[in-house]
């Protein structure tokens, strides 16, 4: 049990309106009311996604229906650094204001993580080997990719790592900030050096890189693992609270046992 004052009882005000949501309470009420709704939501919008992205898009021309990989591959690959600057929100939030909640879904977070990246670099791989004529190359995006697995399964182990959990969190904190410096490594390796991957075919401004009939349901996907994503952290987030307070109950009443003890 975490015996630190920085407790969820008693949490220090973050900036702004920050504040309100370091209360566990309200957390816990908020994520009641949204939770359900939010996992609903994920689950017929990926159904639909899936559907349409499977059985309703066109294969390429050039790729034929390997294409398909990427309506997994893509939404992944946006999570995994997505996901990976929310944490690093989540360490200023931790480090600089102290706040409590952070600390927590920083916990939650980082396997979720590691997972999205992992399903990234496989899907890449399946892609790769037909495409490429392999599963692997090191290629600068493929390896910064990699590079972001192991920073989010290194802080997934570091904030376990310590006794003390604030200790772990902290540590955590610093090398989430430490790890950022890679991602504009992922984003622009492709402009940077020559590379056997593709270059941004989404958010090219000069000419359309996609045609509607693959990038509808693609960002029909992305919406629908983000929300996945979304439901997930928040779901165990709001475990970790619920199990943290069951720890304080369960401190709190052996202390007042140990005090009337004859």
């Amino acid at each position: 049990m975490d015996t630190s004052p920085r407790t969820l009882a008693a949490a220090p005000p973050a900036p702004g309106r920050l504040h309100r949501f370091a209360n566990p309470g309200r957390f816990l009420r908020l994520t009641d009311a949204w939770l359900l709704p939010l996992a609903v939501a994920a689950a017929l919008t990926l159904g639909g996604a899936a559907a349409w992205a499977l059985f309703l898009a066109p294969p390429d021309w050039q790729q034929g229906e390997t294409v398909r990989i990427m309506f997994v591959h893509v939404p992944m690959a946006w999570l995994a650094m997505g996901g990976y600057l929310g944490l690093a929100i989540l360490s200023v939030m931790s480090l600089i204001w102290r706040h409590p909640l952070a600390d927590l879904a920083a916990r939650e977070l980082s396997p979720v993580g590691a997972a999205v990246t992992a399903l990234c670099l496989a899907t890449g791989s399946l892609w790769g080997k037909p495409m490429w004529g392999t599963w692997w190359v090191w290629d600068a995006r493929l390896t910064s990719v990699l590079v972001l697995f192991f920073l989010w399964l290194g802080h997934a182990a570091l904030v376990r790592a310590f006794d003390d959990i604030e200790r772990g969190a902290r540590m955590g904190a610093i090398l989430a900030l430490v790890g950022v410096v890679n991602l504009p490594v992922v984003k622009f390796s492709v402009d940077w050096w020559n590379t056997l991957h593709q270059p941004a075919s989404v958010t090219r401004a000069a000419a359309p890189g996609m045609h509607v009939d693959m990038l509808f349901p693609l960002l029909a996907c992305t919406i629908g693992f983000g929300l996945a994503f979304a439901a997930v952290v928040l779901a165990g987030t709001r475990a970790a609270v619920m199990e943290r307070r069951v720890r304080a109950l369960q401190m709190a009443a052996a202390r007042r046992m140990e005090a009337v003890a004859p």
